[in-house]
């Protein structure tokens, strides 16, 4: 479930990082003229083009949601599940429209529940995306009978998406009016507990934005539904000073302060390598949220991908409001929170102590700022530029089309459990990163007898197989496979005839070099298990004390990985050695690596490979052994390593190696 709303959080990022220039469009708009929103006066022309434009794009965020979801959530992200999407929202919205159920209950429009005209909401745009998704990914590869075979595969995902949409919307023809109707209730019941009342609505306002049921709690206390109208007598001046608005207020220092805080807070935790990602996402979701009260931007980058850091913003939203009320401090809006409501606010003469709401905004700014922080940290919540698996895949390699990787994967993709069990192939620099549905599933006794280093259960779903420093080729043939591109013949599984290069006729033995300063140790004390288990060979590594590598052997550079992590020498001798640069480092995507060095060039003792900022390796959480591994081991006849367990200096002689 972790990884299902993990995925779910980064799909949403995609229509998310829209809405921050729609945000600013609508309050430059709103700025320029107030009344453009209350339909007051003759509003101005630049105005009205500006909060269209805008509104064009946040009106419609349930869409968006259903579109972007129904992407990102699909095995290969292709159009076909977008247009799914579409289809899925269309199918629920119209059916479920006031119109279409009047018609079908044969009464006026104007005696249909209310909460259908709520139907077009978030909530049921996420639903709408997640079916469309789970259809394609179903439905994308069935082939028809030959009289049917037109709509087979991704021509058959709309309509199945539109056949489960019609189920999904006889149940919520049912279920939504009681669940709206339910929350109106339960808003009517705690707006009579004053100030505390105040703090469970703002509590409550934000915990249901991701369904869009706040809209019912929102018509109890802002409109008229149970005689408060909190937002109608604040604007006409007729209501209580202190007392009218404090169902507003609270967000003022929430929106403005709050928010952008938890968005610096954001930022601080990503990854180096993401935090210029991260940073471009946060800043405009934090001026949309500052300027103009719209908070989605921010809200939904990471209410599924890290919901305990939504739920403890929720807390602190009624706490704002809870404060604001207690207080009588008091302000309203037109449009939302932002800063151009609160200038507006201030000309209201019933707000009251107003400017007391930026005191405690800015209270309100270090208590989202160290609370974020601390949930972040503490429970290694995956907000943007933390997540796991991003950047782990390196750049695509063009093949030769070698049968022998297509063989492999074959076999590997056979063990696993093939098209029914996995459900995404990754790769790093040796290993293969793959989900599936079920580990317990898969046949490790056959794909060990590939003759693959090492097979690695993470849990129930992750797996990995260690397979060498050609592991992109064969990622790249697994997928070939699943993307039905490299169908398995009895011709592709015939064992590939691997020709076995003799070494070089040189001498035999090969002297090792510290490959900087720092702690030797046996490839056995790695912490790692793909190493220290010698999966990839035999070796050596070095915990270095500074960032300034140097080569391990004397030899030539066969091969540098894009994310510059890793590079592989082979010796006169004909030894080929690995020489990998920190654990788990593939995802910083260089990052910390400053090479020194280009495929091809010959190195000699003391030649320097790189340099690592050792203090951005830590930052990411990542260890800085330097490990060097001989990944052609059955060439290699003998192996001393004479500094084991010593502090060294680097291009130290530290032993040696002796070929066959």
């Amino acid at each position: 479930m972790k990884a299902y709303m993990q995925r779910m959080g980064r799909s949403l990022m995609l229509p998310v990082a829209v809405l921050p220039a729609a945000a600013i469009l609508m309050g430059i708009g709103y700025w320029i003229d107030p009344n453009v929103m209350t339909g007051l006066g003759d509003p101005n022309f630049l105005s009205v083009f500006l909060v269209k434009a805008g509104g064009a794009i946040i009106d419609n965020l349930p869409v968006l949601f259903a579109v972007g979801l129904a992407l990102g959530m699909s095995k290969d992200k292709d159009g076909a599940a977008a247009l799914s999407g579409l289809v899925a929202f269309l199918v629920v919205t119209t059916l479920l429209s006031t119109a279409a159920v009047g018609a079908m209950k044969g009464i006026p429009v104007e005696q249909v529940d209310p909460s259908f005209a709520k139907i077009g909401n978030a909530f049921i745009g996420i639903l709408s995306g997640l079916i469309a998704a789970s259809m394609y990914n179903r439905f994308s590869q069935v082939k028809l009978p030959m009289a049917l075979s037109f709509f087979s595969g991704k021509r058959l995902v709309p309509i199945m998406t539109a056949l489960a949409m019609l189920v999904a919307s006889g149940v919520l023809f049912f279920l939504w009016p009681i669940v709206f109707s339910g929350l109106v209730t339960f808003g009517e019941s705690i707006s009579k507990l004053g100030a505390v009342g105040a703090g469970l609505y703002g509590f409550f306002n934000r915990l249901l934005i991701p369904t869009g049921l706040h809209h019912a709690l929102n018509s109890v206390f802002w409109f008229d539904v149970a005689g408060i109208n909190d937002i109608g007598n604040f604007l006409s001046g007729t209501g209580e000073k202190g007392i009218t608005g404090m169902y507003q207020a609270g967000f003022f220092p929430m929106m403005m302060f709050g928010l952008p805080a938890g968005a610096y807070a954001i930022y601080r935790n990503a990854r180096p390598e993401k935090k210029k990602a991260t940073a471009s996402l946060m800043i405009a979701a934090a001026f949309a949220s500052f300027f103009t009260g719209i908070t989605e931007p921010l809200e939904f980058s990471f209410m599924f991908v890290a919901w305990p850091l939504y739920v403890l913003h929720a807390i602190l939203t009624g706490i704002s409001l809870f404060i604001s009320a207690f207080f009588h401090w008091t302000a309203g809006f037109a449009f939302s929170a932002g800063l151009v409501d609160f200038v507006l606010s201030l000309r209201n003469p019933i707000a009251n102590q107003p400017y007391m709401l930026i005191v405690q905004g800015l209270v309100m700014a270090v208590l989202y700022f160290f609370v974020f922080d601390f949930a972040i940290k503490k429970f290694n919540l995956m907000t943007p530029g933390r997540e796991e698996g991003d950047g782990e895949e390196t750049p695509d390699i063009d093949t030769t089309g070698d049968n022998k990787f297509a063989v492999l994967a074959s076999k590997i993709y056979q063990g696993l459990g093939g098209d029914a069990n996995v459900t995404s192939i990754d790769n790093c620099t040796t290993r293969l990163r793959l989900t599936v549905s079920d580990t317990g599933k898969v046949d490790q006794a056959k794909i060990k007898a590939t003759g693959v280093p090492g097979v690695k259960v993470i849990d129930d779903t992750n797996i990995q197989v260690i397979v060498g420093t050609e592991v992109q080729f064969v990622a790249d043939e697994m997928n070939k496979i699943r993307n039905g591109a490299a169908p398995v013949t009895s011709e592709t599984l015939k064992k590939p005839e691997v020709k076995t290069e003799a070494p070089k006729a040189t001498a035999k033995e090969t002297e090792l070099y510290a490959v900087a300063n720092g702690k030797v140790i046996p490839i056995s004390e790695v912490q790692d298990d793909v190493f220290s288990a010698k999966m990839m060979g035999d070796g050596f590594a070095v915990i270095p004390t500074d960032g300034e590598v140097t080569t391990p052997v004397s030899g030539k550079i066969t091969s540098i990985f894009p994310t510059k992590h890793a590079l592989g020498i082979q010796t006169d001798s004909g030894i080929e050695v690995l020489l990998h640069m920190g654990l788990d480092t593939v995802e910083l995507k260089g990052a910390p690596f400053t090479l020194h060095v280009e495929e091809g060039q010959v190195l000699k003792q003391g030649d320097k490979i790189a340099t690592i900022d050792l203090v951005a390796l830590e930052a990411a959480g990542k260890k800085s052994d330097l490990i060097v591994v001989f990944t052609n081991q059955d060439v290699v006849e003998s192996y001393v390593l004479t500094n084991a367990n010593q502090t060294v200096s680097a291009s130290e002689s530290i032993g040696n190696v002796t070929v066959k």
